[in-house]
């Protein structure tokens, strides 16, 4: 389960595969919807009358991008045939338009004839129902519809444009697709179908001995026939080879913001500094969802996807972005979630990429008992990054234009939602969206939204509210502390349950804990988050030579082992990373950061080849585990090097 090469420009979203296959086209919202669904289109070579699908074992591949872009840089193999593909995709930096580039190098002594089929698998809207393809004789092309969704393909060589096509059934009856056709180097040429439909498309070029010749394919999508064909002359017009290049441009220039000065992070911590950068932008719409991830190889595990949006996932998103310096990048998240919040002022579970509400598992009653369905945390966290944003950045109109909803109606909800006798936010769901109670990581999380409420409205002069949300913000405090601080353990509680009408403290080790310092409860120096903190590090690292660190003691999710003892759970990127944040606070000199550069220089190499770093990892072999990339993963590491980067500078530049 991965996408090793994802590429965007907020509007459409393109996953390939390790064989540089297309499994996801994302239109017209990143993340939603999907008009290939994890299905393949597939990339096959004929020469000398043998024929290749790219996904066959004798094909080895390079993949990676073109530095400091979102163009990617493969490199295929296949000695057998005596040919390297050099491939470079693209999607337009502002229209959506999927380019690509095929160099064939011919390793014979001879002129060869090569011909190059490109399969579409389309599942329009999410659907294979009512698709139709066809051939449009009018410009040489193929295009696929479906109501509102048209998207047409084409390319040329130096030969030529379309050499051949083909329409036909897929996965129907005996039908397994237009792809099988390609495999005698010849298409039928069926020139429309419609129902479950696939097509293929072929060019031709001749490649001398030794040479080398380019293929170009492109796809133009948009909401008509018309808009389609404007787009594919627009590619036909400028060239796909100088298209490819400017949008090399314009990503080097988008990352000029970026802090260059990393300290001694070596240099594949910057490149994977960049290109998380990067692709976080890819898993952001530019309406204001930022998603967590569009790998549907995980429907095959629960049905469902990982393309929502979370508020708390997008928080801590935004909030490592804002301290990259892409301010402008994340501010329509905090307008999505104004638009978004209900009338109480609370946050739901998670969105779809247009704003509706995304599907949940957390109920509305239990054993005859109401609860809100909700994750505090997710409410709170959006107006602590809206704060930290501010702070780092001063821009006041953003703050200015959500004042009166989200601002004010989101304090109002975290000052009222209190279990009065303890002084803690009442019961919601944790982080993990796994168990219901009073949580630590959400009382801390409260508390740093209240604090950043109280800030907003003495901002803006609404003193009395500003002092009534600050005094609620300490009293959660307290209650944290008397509560939720276990002296015997000598380390903070995960939580409180509720069992036969008493709070019981739940006592398992929890990397979220961190939340304490890093949302401003305690902080990092003092004495009790330092023992929670080596309790984190000493309980929950992975004793195997994967290392890493784990969500919480014997977490099932994607479960690899049993022996709790060595393997308390699977390894997360984030968490690993949290730990190594605490590390960057304590440190007091330039020898406490030698840990936490080896926690990024670790990371770094955690990354699939591309780059692309997963949610989690096996415990054993290193390989990946659930999504990838998960944008959480890629903006952790962000803010893992910014703040590796400005504590190096007060370092250094300390006497």
């Amino acid at each position: 389960m991965a996408r090793h090469l994802v590429i965007g420009n907020g509007k459409l979203l393109v996953n390939l595969d390790r064989n540089c296959y297309i499994r996801d086209i994302y239109y017209p919202y990143v993340g939603q919807l999907n008009h290939v669904g994890g299905q393949y289109c597939r990339i096959g070579i004929w020469v000398s009358g043998v024929f290749s699908w790219l996904d066959e074992p004798d094909w080895h591949f390079d993949l990676s991008y073109i530095e400091d872009s979102l163009v990617t840089n493969v490199m295929a193999v296949n000695e057998r045939l005596g040919v390297e593909l050099h491939m470079n995709d693209g999607i337009h930096q502002r229209e959506c338009i999927y380019l690509k580039r095929v160099a064939i190098r011919s390793l014979s002594p001879e002129a060869r004839e090569f011909r190059l089929f490109f399969h579409q698998d389309l599942m329009i809207d999410g659907s294979e129902v009512g698709d139709t393809a066809a051939y449009y004789p009018d410009n040489n092309t193929l295009f696929h519809y479906k109501r509102s969704s048209y998207f047409m393909f084409n390319g040329f060589s130096d030969e030529g444009g379309m050499m051949q096509y083909t329409t036909g059934i897929k996965r129907f009856q005996s039908a397994e697709g237009t792809w099988r056709d390609a495999e005698d180097g010849t298409l039928m040429g069926n020139a429309i179908a419609q129902g479950s439909v696939d097509s293929t498309i072929c060019f031709r070029t001749i490649v001398p001995a030794g040479g080398e010749k380019s293929v170009y394919y492109w796809m133009s999508i948009g909401n008509g026939l018309e808009e389609v064909k404007a787009l594919n002359q627009y590619v036909q017009e400028h060239h796909p080879e100088k298209l490819l290049s400017r949008i090399v441009v314009y990503w080097k220039h988008w990352l000029h913001r970026a802090e260059s000065d990393l300290g001694d992070l070596p240099p594949e911590v910057s490149r994977m500094f960049r290109l998380s950068l990067l692709l976080v932008r890819t898993q952001t719409d530019e309406r204001g969802a930022i998603i967590a991830a569009n790998d549907t190889d995980i429907l095959q595990y629960n049905r469902d996807h990982y393309s929502y949006m979370w508020p708390r996932d997008g928080a801590l998103i935004a909030d490592a972005m804002s301290m990259a310096g892409f301010q402008s990048v994340i501010a329509p998240f905090f307008q999505f979630c104004a638009r978004t919040l209900s009338p109480e002022g609370f946050l739901y579970h998670k969105y779809n990429p247009d704003g509706t509400v995304g599907s949940s598992w957390h109920p509305y009653i239990v054993h005859g008992s109401r609860r809100l369905p909700i994750q505090e945390d997710e409410t709170a966290l959006v107006l602590l990054a809206l704060w930290n944003d501010y702070r780092r950045h001063h821009v006041i109109e953003l703050p200015q234009s959500l004042y009166n909803n989200l601002i004010r109606k989101g304090s109002a909800f975290l000052s009222e939602y209190i279990e009065e006798e303890l002084s803690l936010p009442k019961p919601s769901y944790d982080l993990w969206e796994e168990r219901y109670g009073i949580w630590t990581y959400t009382a801390a999380s409260v508390y740093g939204g209240l604090m950043a409420g109280a800030f907003f409205t003495e901002l803006f002069g609404d003193y009395d509210r500003s002092d009534y949300l600050r005094n609620a913000a300490k009293e959660i405090r307290q209650g944290m502390i008397t509560h939720l601080w276990d002296e015997e353990a000598g380390r903070f509680a995960r939580g409180l349950i509720q069992q036969d009408g008493r709070w019981i403290k739940d006592m398992t080790l929890e990397s979220s804990l961190f939340g304490i310092w890093e949302f401003g409860v305690l902080p990092a120096g003092d004495s009790r988050v330092a023992r929670t903190m080596e309790a984190i590090k000493k309980g929950l690292t992975i004793q195997t030579d994967i290392g890493g660190i784990a969500r919480y003691t014997n977490d099932y999710y994607f479960q690899q082992s049993g022996d709790t003892e060595l393997i308390p759970g699977n390894p997360w990127i984030i968490c690993t990373l949290w730990a190594a944040n605490y590390e960057i606070e304590s440190a007091a000199g330039l020898c406490d950061l030698e840990a936490p550069r080896r926690t990024l220089e670790w990371v770094a190499c955690q990354a699939l080849s591309s780059g692309i770093l997963p949610e989690q990892l096996h415990p054993i072999d290193g390989s990946p585990i659930s999504v990838a990339p998960l944008t959480w993963s890629h903006a952790t590491f962000v803010q893992t090097v910014c703040k590796y980067a400005a504590k190096f500078k007060a370092l250094t530049a300390s006497p």
